[in-house]
């Protein structure tokens, strides 16, 4: 058997004739603990928070969305059709026509996006689910839905055809018009639903059918701003994407979800970061009192440690063993603080401990990587602490 490591598991679980140093080493595991509970907890409910935040946008957000390389649209003809069509990981897919526009209510005008979508659009995107007033749009009409932002913000409700909406589009060109009609293309709508997503979308977004946004940009019949697909389950994305770009090489961009939503995830992963790296901090706190607890400890068992050396024990060997001490003593708190965090974690996912709202409980996720983030952190900064605390004991110390 290693003899430090059995000496220091001695020391660890016995119990000192100073009552103390006892309550020290006590107050240092206890800090460990704690810390290392707080920082898998803390990273739970952020994993929680992603999670809650992107799931709105998986109900909008295709799997993958083709977009142009250069400009704004591009034609899509019958034959990247057929090409679309070879890809089997592809279950669905598309024909996106996006574009800002002025949208009129009266003598109120707000700057929103247009987003002119086919028939296939729920097949890719649940977002028919999120209409929570009136209807989803009907296929080839000026009907549109709005975000409940845009309509609150322009006082305009569903279905209401004693005063329709108006959608405005500046025109191509160059030159002066006659009139303020001549700058703008427009067209009249009918607002027959609103959804609710999130504030930035319930804010910005008017769905339409695509031949509305054909007419009213003065589109091609194959012109489109964007392709969304949806995968088949099971599929590997990275594998689609390279055949995507195979089969149209350079001439367009290809986004997933996460890249769609780049700002958010770096947003999301930066708070991460920032969280983890404070409560890293408490934990460095925390470990000086395990420095402390080592120190007391070496004062402590002086005379065990001078027979040691008179016995023959090297003082590197003895120093092994109070870093085994201080080792083990981090690791265990820090397992013991990663079991007391799970077990909150799955309180709380079972019975909504703690609430963000009345109907809706802060969420958590258990995750096997925030284990094993703690874990390792707990254990690098043991090992650097432990070996500071050893590295005081010196031959004068053992003999004085």
């Amino acid at each position: 058997m290693n003899f430090p490591l059995y000496i220091a598991k001695r020391y660890l679980f016995s119990k000192s004739s100073n009552n103390a140093i006892n309550i020290m080493t006590l107050i240092a595991s206890g800090g460990v603990i704690i810390a290392s509970a707080a920082l898998f907890i803390v990273l739970s409910v952020f994993a929680g928070l992603k999670d809650y935040s992107l799931m709105f946008s998986s109900i909008v957000d295709p799997d993958l969305k083709i977009i142009p390389a250069e400009g704004k649209s591009f034609l899509f003809t019958e034959g990247d059709n057929s090409k679309l069509n070879t890809i089997e990981g592809i279950a669905s897919y598309s024909k996106i026509i996006e574009e800002r526009i002025i949208i009129k209510s009266e003598d109120k005008n707000l700057l929103a996006t247009l987003k002119g979508v086919d028939s296939n659009y729920l097949e890719v995107t649940n977002i028919d689910s999120m209409v929570t007033k009136g209807n989803w749009i009907s296929p080839e009409s000026n009907d549109v839905v709005s975000g409940w932002g845009i309509s609150n913000n322009l006082s305009f409700g569903i279905l209401n055809y004693l005063k329709p909406l108006s959608l405005y589009v500046p025109k191509p060109g160059r030159g002066q018009a006659s009139s303020v009609e001549g700058y703008y293309n427009s067209e009249y709508v009918n607002n027959v639903g609103l959804f609710d997503i999130n504030e930035q979308l319930n804010n910005e977004y008017v769905f339409a059918d695509i031949h509305l946004a054909k007419s009213l940009l003065n589109y091609k019949d194959n012109q489109v701003s964007a392709l969304e697909l949806k995968l088949k389950p099971d599929v590997d994305e990275s594998k689609t994407r390279k055949q995507l770009e195979s089969v149209f090489p350079n001439r367009f961009v290809i986004k997933n979800r996460e890249q769609l939503n780049d700002a958010l995830f770096k947003m999301l992963n930066t708070e991460n970061l920032a969280i983890y790296l404070i409560f890293t901090l408490v934990i460095i706190i925390a470990l000086f009192n395990v420095i402390g607890a080592i120190m007391m400890m070496i004062l402590d068992k002086k005379k065990s440690l001078n027979t040691l050396f008179n016995l023959g024990t090297e003082s590197k060997t003895i120093k092994s063993i109070f870093f085994w001490q201080g080792s083990l003593m981090t690791i265990v708190s820090g397992i013991i603080g990663v079991v007391i965090g799970l077990l909150i974690v799955f309180l709380q996912q079972s019975f909504d401990l703690v609430m963000l709202t009345p109907d809706l409980s802060y969420p958590v996720r258990l995750n096997v990587f925030n284990v094993l983030i703690v874990l390792t952190t707990i254990l690098a900064l043991g090992i650097i602490a432990s070996r500071i605390a050893s590295q005081r004991i010196t031959r004068k110390l053992i003999q004085s």
